[in-house]
C-alpha cells in the first residue's frame, strides 16, 4: 500500500474511535473509557497527519506530545472543581483559535503567491471566510465566558466593574447584527479578493468584537448553555478548517463536536424551559411586582442544627442528595460520601438527584461526584429521581436554589416559569443547606426555604457535612 492509501486508512480507525469515544461519554459509568477512546483516535490523526505532512523526524513528534501532555496534565491536577468550566471554556477558546490560526496561515500559503491564481479554489476560500469568522466568535467569546465564571473585574474610570454581572450595553442586539453584517461582508471580501490578507484579519478582528458583545450580557445561570454552545461553535470552526486543509479526519470530527455541542445545547434549553434564542438575547431576572423575600420569608423561616437533623435520620429507609454549585465552591463532595457511607451502614437507601443544568457546565455534578467515588447508578436525572421523591424520608439539597425553586410550578409570570425542578417538596422533610438566604442566578426568593416541612441549616457546606457526619457519629 501507498502512503496515502495508509494515511486514509489511519484517518477512518480515528474517525471510528472518535465516534466510540463520544458515544462512551454518553453514560457516567463508561465516560472515562470514552474519553480514552477518543484520546487514542486524536493521538493516532496527529502522528499521522504530522508524518504525512513531512515532519518525519520522530523527535519532534514526541517533543510535542510531551511538552502537551505536560500542560494538560498540570492544569487537570491543579484546577479546583469549581475551576472546571472556565478550563472547558478556555479549551474551547484554543479550539477556536487554533482554527483561525491555521486558516490564516493557508490563506497565506495558497493565495499570497503570484504563482497561485487567487480566484480559484472556491471551497477554499469560502471555508477559509467561515473558519476565521467562527474560530474568533468561539475564542473571544470563550474568554469572556471564562472571566465571567472566574468572577473577573477590571477598573473603569475608577470603578471595579465586575464580568460575572450582565453588562447590560444600550443598543447590544443593534450592535450585534451590525457586527455580525460586517463580520459577513468581509466574509465576502475574503472570499473574492482571498490575495487581500488585511480583510482575513479584520474580519478576524470584527469576528472577536461579536464574540465578546453576545457574551458578555449573558448571566451566569446560562453558562451550561453557553459552554455548550461554545462547544459546538469550536466543532464549527474546526470542521471549516478541515476544508481548508482538504483533511478528512479533521471534518469528521468537527462535525462531531458541532453535531454533539448542538444536541447538548437543545438539551440545556429544554431542561431550563427556554429556547436558545431567549439566552442569547434575554436576561433571566426577577419581574416587576414579583414578591419580596420579605413577603416571602418572613416568620416563615426554620432553621436547625446538625443535632437535630441527625435525630432526623433515626428510623428513615430512603434519604436524596441534590447538589448545586455551592458543593462545588465549598468542595463537600468527599464529606457527602463520607455521610451517605455511615447512613448506608445503617441500611439507608441514599441517592443524588441530578438536574441537567445544576453547577456552571454540562454534567458538573456528575464529575464532581464521581471525583468523590460515589457510584454511578446512585446519580440519578431529574425525571427518575422525582418519580422516588414522594417516598422520601428527607431530601438534602445542598447548594442548589434555582432548581428546586416551587415557582417554576405554580406562577406562570415567574422568571424561572415552566423550567422542570427536582421536587424536593414533596419528600416528608427537606434540609437545606445554605450560608444565607441569598437568591439564586434567577433572583428571586424560592418559597421552599419557607414551607411546613423545611428545615434551613445555615452553614458552609463542607463544614455543615463535617458536623453533620459528626453528629450521625455520636448519636
Amino acid at each position: 500500500m501507498d502512503g496515502e492509501t495508509i494515511r486514509d486508512l489511519a484517518y477512518l480507525l480515528a474517525s471510528v474511535l472518535f465516534i466510540f469515544g463520544l458515544k462512551g461519554l454518553a453514560h457516567p459509568r463508561t465516560a472515562v473509557r470514552g474519553n480514552l477512546t477518543g484520546a487514542l483516535g486524536m493521538l493516532i490523526a496527529v502522528v499521522v497527519t504530522l508524518v504525512a505532512g513531512g515532519v518525519l523526524h520522530w523527535t519532534w513528534i514526541i517533543v510535542g506530545l510531551i511538552v502537551g501532555s505536560v500542560i494538560g496534565t498540570v492544569l487537570a491536577l491543579r484546577v479546583p472543581m469549581t475551576g472546571m468550566p472556565q478550563m472547558v471554556g478556555l479549551l474551547n477558546g484554543f479550539g477556536g483559535a487554533a482554527s483561525f490560526l491555521v486558516a490564516g496561515a493557508e490563506l497565506v500559503i495558497k493565495f499570497g503567491g503570484d504563482s497561485v491564481n487567487p480566484h480559484g479554489e472556491l471551497q477554499a476560500r469560502i471555508a477559509i471566510a467561515a473558519s476565521g469568522l467562527i474560530g474568533a466568535v468561539t475564542l473571544f467569546g470563550s474568554l469572556i465566558a471564562a472571566g465571567k465564571l472566574q468572577e473577573l473585574r477590571f477598573s473603569w474610570k475608577g470603578r471595579k466593574i465586575w464580568l460575572s454581572s450582565s453588562l447590560l450595553l444600550p443598543g447590544r442586539h443593534v450592535l450585534n447584527a451590525l457586527c455580525l453584517a460586517i463580520g459577513l461582508g468581509l466574509c465576502v471580501l475574503v472570499v473574492r479578493n482571498p490575495e487581500t490578507a488585511a480583510w482575513y484579519w479584520l474580519l478576524v478582528l470584527a469576528a472577536a468584537v461579536l464574540g465578546v458583545l453576545i457574551t458578555i450580557p449573558i448571566g451566569g445561570a446560562d453558562m451550561p448553555v453557553v459552554i455548550a454552545l461554545l462547544n459546538s461553535y469550536s466543532g464549527l470552526a474546526a470542521t471549516a478548517t478541515g476544508f481548508v486543509l482538504s483533511n478528512n479526519v479533521l471534518i469528521i470530527a468537527g462535525s462531531l463536536v458541532g453535531a454533539s455541542g448542538l444536541i447538548l445545547t437543545s438539551i440545556m434549553c429544554k431542561a431550563m424551559n427556554r429556547s436558545l434564542a431567549n439566552v442569547m438575547f434575554a436576561t433571566l431576572g426577577p419581574t416587576a411586582g414579583g414578591p419580596t423575600a420579605d413577603e416571602v420569608y418572613a416568620g416563615r423561616i426554620k432553621a436547625t442544627s446538625a443535632e437535630e437533623i441527625a435525630m432526623l435520620f433515626d428510623g428513615v429507609q430512603r434519604v436524596v442528595i441534590v447538589p448545586g454549585y455551592g458543593l462545588a465552591v465549598s468542595q463537600a463532595q468527599h464529606a457527602v460520601r463520607e455521610l451517605a457511607t455511615l447512613l448506608e451502614a445503617r441500611g439507608v437507601e441514599v441517592l443524588y438527584g441530578i438536574h441537567p443544568v445544576a453547577g456552571r457546565m454540562p454534567g458538573h455534578m456528575n464529575v464532581l461526584l464521581a471525583e468523590a467515588d460515589i457510584p454511578y447508578d446512585k446519580l440519578k436525572e431529574m425525571d427518575e429521581i422525582n418519580s422516588v421523591l414522594p417516598q422520601t424520608d428527607v431530601a438534602i439539597v445542598v447548594g442548589a436554589n434555582d432548581v428546586v425553586n416551587p415557582v417554576a410550578r405554580t406562577d406562570p409570570s415567574s422568571p424561572i416559569a415552566g423550567m422542570p425542578i427536582i421536587d424536593v417538596d414533596k419528600a416528608r422533610t427537606v434540609v437545606v443547606i445554605k450560608r444565607s438566604l441569598s437568591p439564586g442566578f434567577a433572583g428571586i426568593p424560592n418559597p421552599l426555604f419557607a414551607l411546613d416541612n423545611t428545615l434551613m441549616f445555615f452553614n458552609d457546606g463542607k463544614k455543615a457535612f463535617d458536623e453533620l457526619i459528626a453528629a450521625v457519629k455520636e448519636s
